[in-house]
């Protein structure tokens, strides 16, 4: 082993680390992903101890299980000629050598009853896996060549493994051979293609006792793996600890994706949570607040708090002043925009004083309302300007906004507004 594989796997190593490590992630996402991490910890182990995986797919009845029994030496995997047999991932040990342990995992089979789950369980072992040996009993059919393909582009070398050779006459096993290799060529190497027996048929023999006595009886061969045993250590000895690195690698990579969405889909719900209680409060604020000016201050007070909380929930603080800024940007932009909304709210504002306060009952019920959208644009907005690292993109404030107000039912929000409202205040 080389010292950029020693390199490599500690790479991997302090990737796969950082992932279990970082407490800035929010309990709801790291509970949504606890059985990824178990794998994280499952292969940082694996790592730690030098091990190296190998996996087997086929369809059923190919001799996953039987090749594994084979070369582990013992009967570890269920064989059953019943489809289905295998149901979930099993492993067991292979045996030792200087580089640490191999272990051999079985999988359920690709053409399986309910194939969806079970070549579920498969495609996430052959992620995790280091050499993946796809196993065939005769030519590639449709279904076994497309599953091949699936495989060899998930990174881990592939070694297709023609089982039951010794149904073979040298002539067939050969013509076979070569029509393996050539199917599968633009896949992999032809010298990753080989030819096994794990479970080969009992033979009849002849066998005279000591009285000159003949009689017939069966006698069982032991199997023939030399060809993938070669393959399997050639690829070991080579490039075990690289693989064992870009396998761990690419599982932190997919790991730390599945993260981000999670990520993502956690502060989006805080946000909407979030924007909608804010639009709450200024609701109220604005409608019980008889002053129009207080009204009008309290309501950007408002904004620019929540603006300043929806930063935190992305990770990007905001000061007071520019947090004022954004909301002033925002605000400007719809008021271009919906200028008659903004200045009925003005106007509804003016006659709380107006009138003497004989109108605030008639009229703070929809200034409530229309306080309670504008805060509601604003949050929208700002989710997604902070959504996007404190960008506006190509688009810039302009498109952004007037995009997201063309996508909002401003009847259905402010029907929403009332609603919350009432309920807020007890009604």
């Amino acid at each position: 082993m080389s010292e950029q594989g020693d390199h490599n796997l500690e790479l991997a190593r302090q990737s796969l680390s950082t992932l279990l490590e970082d407490q800035r992630l929010p309990k709801a996402v790291r509970e949504s992903l606890a059985s990824d991490y178990e794998a994280v910890r499952a292969m940082l182990d694996k790592i730690e101890k030098g091990h190296l995986h190998v996996a087997a797919f086929g369809r059923v009845s190919t001799g996953k299980s039987s090749l594994l029994n084979a070369l582990v030496g013992s009967e570890v995997f269920s064989v059953s000629p019943l489809h289905g047999e295998t149901k979930q991932a099993s492993i067991a040990q292979l045996e030792t050598r200087s580089a640490g342990g191999v272990f051999v995992i079985d999988t359920p089979g690709i053409d399986e009853a309910d194939g969806e789950s079970r070549e579920s369980i498969a495609n996430e072992v052959a992620r995790r896996a280091d050499i993946i040996l796809f196993t065939v009993d005769s030519d590639l059919t449709e279904t076994e060549f497309l599953a091949l393909g699936e495989l060899t582009a998930l990174g881990p070398p592939v070694l297709l493994v023609l089982n039951k050779m010794d149904r073979y006459t040298t002539q067939e096993l050969e013509i076979l051979l070569n029509a393996l290799r050539k199917r599968s060529a633009e896949l992999i190497s032809g010298d990753r293609v080989v030819a096994v027996s794990a479970q080969p048929k009992s033979v009849s023999v002849v066998v005279v006792d000591e009285n000159g006595n003949e009689r017939e009886e069966l006698r069982e061969r032991a199997p023939d793996l030399e060809a993938l045993r070669e393959a399997i250590w050639n690829i070991v000895e080579h490039d075990g600890k690289t693989l064992a690195a870009l396998n761990a690698s690419l599982f932190a990579a997919d790991l730390s994706d599945k993260v981000g969405v999670r990520l993502v889909a956690a502060r989006s719900e805080l946000a909407e949570r979030l924007v909608r209680t804010y639009c709450i409060g200024k609701g109220i604020a604005v409608g019980l607040n008889p002053v129009p000016v207080a009204d009008l201050l309290a309501a950007a007070a408002i904004d620019v708090g929540m603006i300043m909380h929806l930063s935190q929930v992305f990770g990007l603080p905001m000061s007071r002043n520019d947090a004022g800024k954004l909301v002033s940007v925002i605000s400007g932009e719809a008021l271009a925009l919906m200028g008659t909304l903004w200045v009925a709210h003005v106007i509804s504002s003016a006659l709380k004083v107006g009138s003497g306060g004989l109108s605030t009952a008639l009229t703070a019920g929809a200034q409530s309302a229309i306080a309670y959208y504008g805060t509601y644009i604003v949050g929208q907005v700002a989710r997604e300007y902070l959504a996007a690292g404190k960008s506006w993109g190509e688009a810039g404030p302009k498109q952004t906004v007037r995009r997201i107000l063309s996508s909002i039912d401003r009847e259905s929000v402010l029907a929403t507004a009332r609603e919350d409202i009432r309920a807020r205040l007890g009604r």
